[in-house]
């Protein structure tokens, strides 16, 4: 159920076959050459929109932006900090329990760890202080498994590569403008680089000339098919 197409009485009337709610998390972030800036929100909303034809619950309006530090300096991105990303998952949630929902699943279809690790931080504060929600925080990355990343031919495959190439040729593949080239970023980690497009120029963590609409077809289906259990799990879990 799409929450910003509903009516109030729609809204009143689902909250008696669902408390749950899943929040979408995506970015504007660069993504190559190739790609929409808007590529991890694309993606991640197709899946719980998939997912939510299978059982009911409710689907917010994604949060568009995101926290990226890699891409932070390349064209296109617009990041916010992870104080805003934490305050702003915490008054929406505590909007979304004020109003009779229980459970609540923050994904994101941004890997970014500190982008990752804000949404847990909120999660696990509002936990502690919504004293009957069940609020689960995680990448869809996390849960894709194996199988997933076996969809790849590239090993190590990332950011803008064939996997997230894929899954754009299949949900909007007008949005998709030719294949960037074939790119692994090279970062001094540990150390921070100042300067990251020195580093890693083209926001390509991959091949994308790999990238087919079949392959993105089966992620997609899976990431939906790893929503719905996580959903039917966030119901029948006790956290107390």
């Amino acid at each position: 159920m799409i929450l910003e197409e509903m009516t109030m009485s729609e809204f009143k009337s689902a909250l008696k076959s669902t408390k749950t709610l899943l929040i979408p998390y995506g970015t504007v972030e660069a993504h190559g050459t190739h790609l929409p800036l808007n590529t991890d929100t694309l993606i991640i909303y197709e899946a719980a929109k998939r997912a939510a034809k299978t059982l009911a619950f409710f689907i917010a309006p994604p949060i568009q932006y995101g926290v990226c530090t890699s891409t932070g300096p390349h064209p296109g991105t617009l990041s916010i900090t992870t104080d805003t990303l934490r305050s702003l998952t915490k008054d929406i949630v505590r909007q979304a329990y004020a109003k009779g929902l229980r459970n609540f699943i923050l994904i994101s279809g941004h890997g970014g760890s500190l982008h990752v690790s804000a949404m847990k931080e909120a999660g696990e504060c509002l936990t502690d202080e919504l004293k009957s929600s069940k609020i689960a925080a995680l990448s869809i990355y996390e849960i894709i498994g194996p199988e997933g990343f076996a969809l790849a031919e590239t090993k190590g495959d990332s950011h803008a590569g064939e996997l997230e190439t894929s899954a754009v040729l299949h949900i909007a593949p007008k949005l998709v403008k030719g294949r960037a080239r074939k790119e692994f970023p090279n970062l001094p980690k540990p150390i921070i680089a100042r300067d990251k497009l020195k580093f890693w120029p083209g926001a390509v963590w991959g091949d994308p000339a790999k990238a087919t609409e079949k392959k993105g077809a089966a992620l997609i289906e899976l990431m939906a098919e790893r929503i719905v259990k996580l959903v039917r799990d966030i119901k029948k879990v006790k956290i107390e």
